[in-house]
């Protein structure tokens, strides 16, 4: 693989954009998912009899637990956590000299931070990915304090290699997974049609996707299994550069299908970061320059020519083995007279299984000999420094990046044999102790391995209800999911409704007794307005905005997108649904039921909420919060983004002006340099012979010197 300078900066980039989104996210939601108020208060984590510093870091890494020390109240250092981030973040995206490894270490640490106080709400697939490829960033960012020492970084395409890894991983056990877990949707190729609509935060474009032929959406199913299996398998560690850009910008597209149809989220970010991988400098050079002659233009060889034609015929082999297990395996058809394509798979769970128990052994050998080509390749590059100083220094950093980087690889080993459906492979006991000694900290994770079953029924959704006297119940819609069967499903991303995502999950797999719901449901009965903001910014859209209900209920229905085609009487409805079941029964504040949940939880209120000090700091976090209060996710991360893009703006067009202005060096020697520039070789060749006229200057070319720009400055 060639140079990665400019796909590594790219990469970087992507990861501070990705971190302000998240931190932005987390810090206007802290209210209602952590406060003294809120679903889960964070003050309750905090240890009741004081331990070590170091005993309470070391157990469960975290900014938190500083608080006292700072004088911050746990909610406000929360905070600190998150603005600290968004601003190290927001610097890393608009200066590139800020996209050092060691202002990575401290976006890993804030979000690792967060990871580990979040609970429910932070732990999902894409907080795992992104402390691992928040971790990777690390590796990859270039050290400020060796950049004066060493100005060339042959192990660049050393540390790059573990976000191929990782992108590999990630993408080839999503597509694994809907398989290995015995789908039926995914075996009868029907997934893609109910995935539209039971998906987290589908948009308006998955309701006119869904109407789509079913024969059409049924080859889409077929195009996204290849892509998540096939694809990757076969292009990602390809040696061959163009094989690689085929999968790049299958994945590329195949993340914008999702992010049109299902919102921005920040799993969909960072597979586009990560996507960058597959990439090298090459690609993003244009083809302005100077073009050769007819004449100058040198002639391949015999041998190139014969590479030339063997990589072609490579290259060709492995399109027709995509095209072959696209046909093959789905046993594709194409319908002439009524111009449809039928497929359906063509292999069992079974079979599926024991063709994946070879290829985790294969893809296990094949990235560990693409490492082991990249790193012997970085080596020889550092062997080849002028300098024994140089060269000696160039080894030193090969060294330790290498060693860090097969130690991820080993440790990833671990959660890649457990996907869904591979057997464990024997993994040395050695690392499966490293990966358990280090695994709080979230280096590497494990993905595909909780796929959940598409229900082919509808998409289940949790709906609340509150009543004043138990007779007349009011629902409490939701902005950010479907509730009200007429509201147009909303665009959310890059926010990301931590709630709603949990309610989701809650739905699907009917887990009512979470500590996070129960929570839920007391602040509600209490009218707790940092709670109700997640539900509702509007007062209007919110039925118990004045005083909050006596009694609550959930209840449990199935979405469906509608169909104007087959229910002609809801032509103005996005979705229509049918009662299911009854979630959770009608509760009130001094229900024992609901109190024996909240103590089974530790959600009880044993402890008075202390006073936050009066310090600057404290000061400072209460003015930002004021100001924010009231404001949805989605407007603050448009804000925030609209942002980035006007500095930028403003940077290129200043940039431009500036440079407009600046004069050319030696503009007004032009005409006189451009045939000294042209016959430089005969000058060379004449200063080194001998002179008939001695050791005597002539008197014109110290005319020219003085003229020179260097010899006026």
């Amino acid at each position: 693989m060639g140079e990665v300078k400019t796909p590594r900066q790219w990469f970087l980039w992507s990861i501070a954009l990705v971190y302000v989104c998240a931190f932005a996210s987390i810090y206007v939601q802290i209210p209602g998912l952590y406060g003294d108020d809120g679903i889960l208060p964070v003050r309750l984590q905090m240890p009741k009899v004081q331990r070590p510093l170091l005993e309470q870091l070391q157990a469960s890494p975290s900014i938190l637990w500083l608080g006292p020390s700072l004088g911050l109240a746990p909610q406000q250092v929360l905070e600190l956590i998150c603005l600290v981030g968004v601003a190290l973040a927001l610097s890393a995206v608009l200066l590139w000299p800020q996209r050092d490894s060691l202002i990575y270490l401290c976006l890993w640490a804030l979000y690792l931070s967060l990871y580990n106080v979040g609970e429910d709400f932070l732990h999902s697939e894409w907080d795992v990915l992104l402390l691992e490829a928040g971790f990777l960033a690390v590796l990859v960012a270039p050290l400020g304090l060796l950049r004066r020492h060493s100005s060339n970084s042959f192990h660049d395409s050393v540390s790059f290699w573990l976000t191929r890894w990782l992108f590999f991983r990630l993408t080839f056990c999503t597509g694994v997974s809907k398989l290995a877990s015995g789908d039926p949707a995914w075996y009868d190729l029907s997934a893609l049609s109910h995935h539209l609509e039971n998906q987290m935060s589908p948009t308006p474009l998955a309701w006119y996707v869904h109407l789509l032929p079913d024969w059409l959406l049924r080859l889409e199913a077929v195009v996204v299994l290849q892509s998540e299996i096939i694809v990757p398998l076969v292009t990602f560690f390809a040696p061959i550069r163009r094989l690689r850009l085929f999968g790049f910008y299958i994945q590329l597209f195949l993340q914008l299908f999702y992010i049109l149809t299902g919102n921005c989220s920040l799993l969909n970010l960072l597979s586009i970061a990560l996507s960058f991988s597959l990439l090298d400098d090459e690609h993003f050079v244009s083809n302005t320059g100077p073009k050769k002659k007819k004449g100058q233009e040198k002639r391949p060889n015999c041998g190139q020519t014969l590479v030339y034609c063997l990589t072609l015929l490579v290259e060709m082999a492995v399109y027709l083995f995509i095209l072959y297990t696209f046909i093959a395996l789905f046993n594709i058809q194409i319908n002439w007279e009524e111009k449809t394509v039928s497929s359906k798979t063509n292999f069992t769970q079974k079979k599926f299984d024991a063709y994946l128990e070879v290829f985790q052994e294969l893809t296990l050998c094949v990235g560990a000999l693409s490492f082991i080509w990249e790193a012997v390749s970085a080596m020889l590059n550092c062997l080849c420094t002028r300098g024994i100083v140089s060269k000696l220094w160039s080894l030193i950093q090969w060294a330790l990046i290498t060693a860090a980087a097969a130690s991820v690889f080993a440790l990833s080993v671990v959660p890649y044999t457990s996907m869904a459906g591979m057997r464990v492979s024997k993994v040395l006991p050695a690392v499966r102790d490293a990966y358990s000694a280090v695994e709080r900290y979230q280096l590497v994770g494990a993905y595909g391995i909780q796929h959940r079953m598409i229900s082919t029924e509808g998409r289940p959704e949790i709906v609340l209800e509150g009543s004043y006297d138990g007779l007349t119940w009011k629902e409490m819609n939701h902005m950010y999911k479907p509730g009200n069967v007429d509201a147009v499903p909303p665009i959310v991303g890059p926010h990301q409704p931590w709630l709603e995502r949990l309610m989701w999950q809650a739905a699907q797999e009917g887990d009512e007794t979470s500590p996070w719901f129960t929570g839920l449901l007391q602040r509600l009965l209490q009218g707790k307005p940092e709670v109700v903001s997640l539900l509702q910014l509007d007062e209007a859209q919110y039925p118990f905005s004045q005083k909050p209900p006596i009694f609550i209920k959930a209840k449990l229905y199935n979405y469906h997108f509608t169909d104007p085609a087959k229910y002609k009487t809801h032509l103005q409805s996005w979705w229509r649904r049918q009662y299911k079941k009854e979630f959770f029964p009608v509760v009130n504040l001094d229900d024992p039921e609901l109190q024996k949940l909240l103590e089974e939880a530790g959600l009880t209120e044993k402890f008075p909420v202390q006073p936050s000090s009066d310090t600057p700091v404290s000061q400072v976090l209460s003015l930002i919060r004021g100001h924010v209060k009231g404001l949805s996710g989605p407007l603050v991360l448009t804000t925030l983004l609209a942002t980035l893009v006007s500095i930028w703006l403003f940077k290129t067009v200043f940039s431009w002006l500036l440079g407009g202005r600046k004069p050319k060096p030696a503009s007004t020697d032009h005409k006189t340099r451009k045939p000294k520039e042209s016959s430089e070789t005969a000058e060379k060749s004449q200063a080194q012979a001998p002179s008939n006229k001695g050791n005597k200057k002539d008197p014109n070319e110290k005319r020219d010197s003085e003229k020179s720009p260097r010899k006026r400055k």
